[in-house]
């Protein structure tokens, strides 16, 4: 393992322990029910406004802030909506993972593996070229997104509701403090900072405004150390197996070529590499491959973002996703998960890289 190798993945581990820390203590402070309820009453008991709400939302929160962010600080408020709503939370946290992960093409901050690529487009043009060509793919994978949505959970998606009566706010202090450190990350990542740097600030603020407020509730939160682990084995064991020559097959089975059947062939290795191991290693594996064309490095970013939707260490997103998911009582049949994720990478990959 070489440096540069550490100095990609430590910022990452840096940042999942963070904003999970973050989350973890807006939880406790009630933010995500409130924001949530707020969501509810603009939707004004209409189910499928309240589910265009939360996709428009996780699409924008996904673009400035980073898919990991949004299945972090995203997850628990849909949840606290359609629990306060009454209706089933499935059809919303699977439109936040979808989302997090389609919706990350748009912007170089939208997803590392964009950062990642962004040296490469300064030969292009810099940020400027990479959104010259980011643009269509980008909005194409959203459309898809919400397309294939809108067809497998159309009968969830109608009905009204009644609005509950908003949610018990114990200490406002705890709970204002805790927004302005989750909204004070745009315009800092927008600036280009590196994400693990404020997310980790914020943390350890909130942190220290919790145990002023209600010492006693510091128990209650809970950091993914395990998950943290689990990537860094990871990472390390595909750069060693990069390294060695054992996954050379990955960068001929990428082709050549930039027309729209070349596009089609690398976007979806790029999903299956996602898929089979992460989306980091399998953009790092596949970039050799894609560094000699604009539409080729886009091609590779819409299969390792857009793609990993069908296993759950696809992107860190996802287990962070899952994590959320599992901490708020919420359970998603994995199998379900994986044949729904796989219709919609599908569609989603297919249309956005044939549109680049």
């Amino acid at each position: 393992m070489s440096t540069a190798d550490w100095q990609q993945i430590l910022p990452v581990v840096v940042f999942l322990l963070a904003i999970t820390a973050l989350a973890e203590v807006a939880a406790v402070a009630g933010l995500f029910d409130v924001v949530g309820h707020v969501a509810v009453r603009l939707a004004g008991g209409r189910v499928w406004l309240m589910w265009l709400v939360t996709f428009v939302a996780g699409c924008v929160a996904t673009t400035v802030l980073s898919l990991d962010a949004t299945a972090v600080l995203f997850t628990p408020v849909v949840i606290a909506m359609a629990r306060q709503a009454g209706t089933s939370p499935i059809p919303f946290v699977l439109t936040t993972v979808w989302v997090a992960n389609t919706g990350s093409l748009l912007l170089p901050v939208s997803n590392l593996s964009n950062l990642l690529a962004l040296r490469h487009f300064e030969q292009w043009g810099g940020a400027g070229g990479y959104l010259s060509v980011a643009w269509r793919p980008a909005l194409m994978a959203m459309a898809a997104t919400a397309l294939v949505l809108v067809l497998l959970h159309r009968r969830e998606l109608t009905g009204r509701y009644r609005v509950a009566e908003p949610p018990v706010v114990n200490d406002r202090v705890l709970l204002w403090c805790s927004a302005v450190l989750c909204v004070s990350l745009v315009p800092v990542v927008l600036a280009g900072v590196n994400p693990a740097i404020p997310a980790t600030v914020a943390a350890l603020v909130g942190i220290g405004v919790l145990a002023w407020r209600a010492r006693e509730r510091l128990r209650e939160i809970v950091v993914p150390w395990r998950m943290a682990l689990a990537v860094l084995v990871v990472f390390v064991a595909i750069r060693l197996l990069a390294h060695a020559g054992a996954l050379d097959w990955l960068t001929t089975a990428a082709g050549h070529g930039t027309d729209t059947v070349s596009r089609l062939r690398l976007a979806g290795v790029g999903a299956f590499a996602a898929n089979a191991v992460n989306n980091l290693p399998g953009y790092l594996l596949l970039e050799p491959a894609a560094t000699d064309s604009a539409h080729r490095m886009m091609a590779l970013l819409v299969g390792v973002n857009a793609g990993p939707l069908i296993t759950p260490w696809a992107s860190l997103a996802t287990l962070l996703w899952w994590q959320r998911c599992r901490r708020a009582g919420v359970t998603v049949s994995r199998k379900s998960f994986a044949l729904q994720g796989c219709v919609v990478a599908v569609v989603t990959v297919v249309a956005a890289a044939v549109v680049i």
